[in-house]
Formats: structure tokens, sequence, C-alpha cells
């Protein structure tokens, strides 16, 4: 059993690979698994800033992993249309016992635009149900995703990286507040319904935002609004309140532009006849600092795109008085780690890393284990019943000898947890042939300290591949 994680992240892909990856991909997992018999599960982690594909190969520690990796990398590429040969640029690979401390770190927050952000273990997490419904991951997929999420909420209730409760929706209102005089008076204008959603609103609120609208392309704003107390946005009106709003924030999951300078002309021009219909009263203006533009214009607008794929079409820049915030300007300006609190945050993910693969290395002499065991005990229950035939047998006598085996394997049990935490898996089952006769097949994984580098690009060894 081999664990490979093929990753493109804001650290090494581009914004536009990464926004094709999040529509997609997700559903590549059962693909992967068709491409390649020896596949037994794969899980994606597709978030905003972050495409993952965590396979569990059924393969022995020393056979290439590079059928799997083509494998996953066609099926990725077949349900995104991203090009194979980009994807092997792209795409950076970690495997063996490196994949678990990948996973810790990156579900604890640390690869993250704002480390120690908290919304990454909720999408883990999410990953791996939907794996469950999908049919697509295994036991030892199951072992390595549940351990995440356990050093997730380890590293958050040990350290302090993540008690400012960061995240991108708060680094986006952050980087907003140079440009916001007055939060409390601003009209909000909020786009979704989702996890984000929320998350915004509260983050708004924390700020002293009270004028805060809803509108949801999907239809769900009414329920958003009664259950947050805010006011919903209907479609008939979505124009003009989007050209009325000082700031828009969008957080949805829609596969195309909500907002598009379009819709914003629209809505300006229904403000312009409305102010035209009250005796030509000048249109309100907005408690944003202008960003260059026209003197005489009245529309100073901040629109935030946290939405991956993109809610918003660059193209609003185009309008006078429109700044957009988007995720590869937020990424660019995303403050720098706080030294002490990720390192002590690492050091936990590194040991929880290093106690999950021995464990794993553990497992892997298992089968050498029951072997032994089951070899012993039925020399044990073949000299039981020879007593039996003689009349030699007593209660007391197969008590005894019952105790007498369980002392004798003690010691080569301890021995072989010892061994397969060494990586001296070889020893135990020479040992096991050299006493006993028994011959069992090696099946683990790399074993400790193998494998176990950063990652290093997928390309690597590519040359001269065809997409």
């Amino acid at each position: 059993m081999v664990l490979i994680c093929l990753s493109a992240s804001h650290k090494n892909s581009s914004f536009d690979v990464l926004e094709k990856l999040s529509v997609g991909a997700g559903a590549s997992a059962e693909s992967m698994l068709e491409r390649h018999g020896p596949l037994n599960g794969a899980i994606i982690v597709a978030t905003c800033n972050r495409f993952e594909a965590y396979l569990d190969l059924d393969e022995p520690f020393g056979v290439s992993p590079i059928p799997a990796i083509h494998a996953a990398i066609d099926a990725v590429s077949e349900s995104t249309g991203v090009l194979a040969s980009t994807l092997r640029e792209t795409l950076h690979l970690v495997h063996g016992n490196g994949v678990a401390e990948h996973l810790f770190a990156v579900t604890s927050g640390l690869e993250s635009v704002v480390v120690g952000e908290g919304e990454i273990a909720g999408q883990v997490r999410r990953s791996l149900e939907q794996a469950r419904v999908n049919g697509t991951t295994s036991p030892e997929l199951e072992r390595l995703f549940q351990r995440a999420s356990q050093t997730s909420r380890g590293v958050k209730n040990r350290t302090g990286i993540g008690a400012a409760g960061r995240s991108l929706v708060r680094l986006s209102l952050e980087l907003a507040s140079s440009r916001v005089t007055d939060w409390a008076s601003a009209r909000v204008l909020l786009v979704g319904t989702g996890r984000y959603a929320g998350a915004s609103l509260a983050a708004l609120r924390d700020r002293g935002s009270e004028n805060v609208r809803v509108y949801s392309p999907s239809g769900r704003a009414e329920k958003f609004a009664t259950s947050h107390n805010i006011e919903a946005v209907a479609d008939a009106d979505f124009a003009r309140e989007a050209a009325q709003a000082d700031l828009i924030v969008t957080c949805t999951t829609a596969d195309h532009h909500v907002v598009d300078a379009a819709l914003l002309g629209t809505g300006r021009h229904q403000l312009g006849q409305a102010a035209a219909s009250a005796d030509d009263q000048p249109l309100r203006l907005c408690p944003i600092a202008p960003s260059p533009a026209p003197a005489n214009t009245v529309f100073h607008q901040l629109i935030i795109d946290l939405g991956l794929p993109r809610n918003v079409d660059p193209n609003v820049t185009e309008l006078a008085g429109v700044a957009l915030l988007d995720l590869e300007t937020i990424r660019i300006h995303a403050p720098l780690e706080e030294l002490n609190a990720t390192s002590e945050a690492r050091a936990l993910v590194t040991q929880a890393a290093r106690t999950f693969t021995a464990v794993t290395s553990e497992q892997s002499l298992a089968p050498a284990v029951v072997a032994l065991r089951s070899h012993v005990f039925e020399i044990l229950e073949t000299e039981i019943e020879r007593a039996r035939g003689r009349d030699e047998n007593s209660t007391q006598t197969e008590a005894a000898l019952r105790h007498l085996v369980g002392v004798l394997l003690h010691t080569p049990m301890v021995r072989s947890r010892e061994l397969a935490r060494e990586g001296e898996h070889d020893a135990f089952l020479d040992g096991l042939d050299a006493v006993f006769g028994l011959k069992v097949e090696r099946t683990d994984a790399a074993p400790p300290g193998s494998e176990s580098a950063p990652s290093v690009a997928v390309n690597s060894g590519f040359a001269g591949d065809s997409s």
C-alpha cells in the first residue's frame, strides 16, 4: 500500500488553473479508480486556493507510482478541461510517509493563504464525507483523513495560530478597511447564502456593519435573511441594489459571473431614472474612499469576490468608481506567518505524522504476526489434543500451556512493533522464515524515513510524455 498526493495550490499554480480545477475536479475520483485497477481509493480536496487528490495505491513498496499518477492526471484533465501537460507541469507530488504530514499541515491551516484559517478543516472533512457518498474512499484513506481532523483540532487547541479567527473573509475585510470610511453606514450587499456567506456576515457585523442585504442566485435569500435578521433582495431588484451598494461581497458556488459591468450599468441607469423622477435629487455619495475615477462620479464601490470560480467579471473595473478585490489580490496581500505559533503548530503536525506512520508500519507486519500466532497456537492445540488422547489432560495443565505460549509470544510481538517503527520489516520476516519456516509476503508501504522529503514536481521524469 502506498499513499499518493497530487497537489496544486496558491503556492505553485496560477489562479486560472485553480479556478478550472475547482469546477469539475471533484467528480474525477471515480474515474481515477476506473482507469487504474490497483487504486483502492481516491479523495479529492478542492477549495478556492487548493486542489489535491489523495490516492491509496495497492502496490508493494518499490513499485513505480507513475502509472497511477498518469491515470489520475488524465481523469482530472477529462473532468476539468485542463490539459494533461499543464497538470504535469503544475501538480506537485508527495508519496509515502510524506503524505500524512502534508495533509495534517493543510488541514491545520499551515498551507493556507491566511496561515491558521479555520475553513480548510471543514472542507477536508466534507471531502471525506463526499468520498464516502461516492464510494471512492478506502480504510487507509479513512484513517488518514480522520487523523488529519484530530490533528487540526489539537493544533487549534494547543497553539495560538488561529486565535484571531483568521480567514479569507476577515482578511478581505481588513484589506477593505482602508477604503470603507464608515462600516455602520455603509450599504452592504451579500451575494450568496452558503457557509462563506454566514462567515462573511459575522465578520461584517464584527466590524460594525448594520445595513446588510442578501441576494441568492439560487433563490435562497429569503430563508437566509429570515434566519440572520437581514433584508432579502429579489431578482427584479438585484441590478439596482448592486449599483446602490457601497460594498458588495460575493461568495456563491455559481459557475458563472453573478456580477458584471452590464448588471451594474443597468442598476445605475435605474437609479438615474429614479433620481430624475424625484425632482433630480442627487444620488447618495457612498462612505467609501474613492478610487482613481472622474471627479464628478458619485459611484464609489468596492466589490470583494470570494468565489471560485469567479463570481465577478473583472470588467466591472471598467466602470467609473468601482474597485475589485478578488482572491488573487487577497493572496498577494496575505500577512506573513506568526513565526512562534506556526513553529509550534508544525512541530505538532510533524509528531502526529510520525505517530501515524509508526502505526501504519506496525500494521504492515500484521499478516506476519497473525501467521506466527496461528502457527504457534496450532502447535499448542495439537499437543493439547494429544494429551487428551493419553488421558494426561487437566484444566490446570491446559491453562499452564496456554500461559506459556503467551509468554513465549510476548517478545516476538514487541520486537515486531519495534522493528516496524525502525523500518526493519525484513528482519522480522527473515526471522520467521529462518526459525519457523513461515514465508510471509511483505505488503507494507515505504519504511519510516523514506519518501518523506518535501514535495517534488510531478513533471520530474515526465519529459517527452504526450498529453
